[in-house]
């Protein structure tokens, strides 16, 4: 049980997942009444309520919740039960009563490639919000500067733009690294993938010169047109703050179009 809920304090802060609890059961069945299991999107995280078939099909039923609620339609929680026979195919003649409870599934996931000035800046409002950010960087010195917080993930990486396989689909990505080549390198690899925010850091200068080189690698036009440069909004001075401020700006704009600003703000109050 320490291991459990040691694993539930390390996820709670940034990572959407459902807990499996056995709250009742009749007849023949695998499984105890106070059984439980962590899910996340890539599966059984911690626990377990006795595997097996009856085991396999909970495990699809909560990632089926966590991307229910990803599309804007959140299930807070369920009470299921299940016939081992009609249900789930298995031999045993018994029922078992599970509740689901997913948590986290409103976290707004914030990809920011570079630690510099405005990138401290930035982080330093968003942790403030109701948000998860990550920050990669190949010098540690300005990671290192950054404020410690659950909310937040520093990441060094040599190669920076090796991280973009790793984001999810929904991430809003801020591209801020230190010089025109790294951050056509991280764009390349994120010009294609779709996120509902991507934006560079710059002027109108620098966008014609990445969009200049995309096409020049073969980018497609539909694509090109797809990120912010320059990202914020038109407001504030060139400070590292009032830049931040345009940011954010921008990105609870982006964010309240995409899911409504009614239901954001509903989930805020909640909690």
């Amino acid at each position: 049980m320490i291991d459990y809920y040691s694993n539930l304090i390390e996820l709670m802060p940034s990572t959407p997942l459902v807990q499996v609890l056995v709250v009742d059961k009749k007849g023949s069945v695998p499984t105890e009444i106070g059984a439980k299991m962590l899910v996340t999107t890539n599966g059984l995280a911690c626990g377990t309520i006795g595997g097996g078939r009856l085991e396999k099909k909970t495990i699809e039923h909560c990632i089926l919740l966590l991307n229910e609620s990803n599309n804007g339609t959140p299930k807070r929680h369920e009470l299921v039960q299940w016939s081992l026979g009609k249900d789930i195919g298995m031999t045993c003649g018994g029922t078992v009563t599970f509740f689901f409870e997913v948590m986290n599934h409103n976290i707004w996931p914030i990809i920011i490639f570079g630690a510099g000035h405005v990138s401290q800046a930035v982080i330093k409002i968003l942790i403030t919000l109701n948000c998860h950010v990550t920050c990669i960087d190949f010098r540690e010195e300005w990671l290192n500067q950054l404020p410690s917080s659950e909310k937040l993930l520093k990441i060094k990486l040599d190669d920076i733009s090796e991280y973009v396989g790793k984001l999810q689909k929904n991430s809003f990505v801020l591209i801020m690294t230190p010089g025109h080549k790294t951050d056509l390198d991280v764009l390349s690899k994120c010009i294609d993938k779709d996120f509902p925010f991507l934006g560079v850091i710059g002027s109108k200068s620098k966008a014609a010169f990445l969009r200049k080189e995309l096409r020049a690698s073969g980018v497609q036009e539909a694509l090109i047109s797809k990120f912010y440069c320059p990202m914020g909004l038109p407001l504030g001075s060139n400070q590292p703050q009032e830049v931040a401020i345009s940011i954010i700006s921008h990105l609870l704009q982006e964010r309240d179009k995409l899911h409504g600003s009614k239901h954001w703000k509903e989930e805020i109050t909640v909690q």
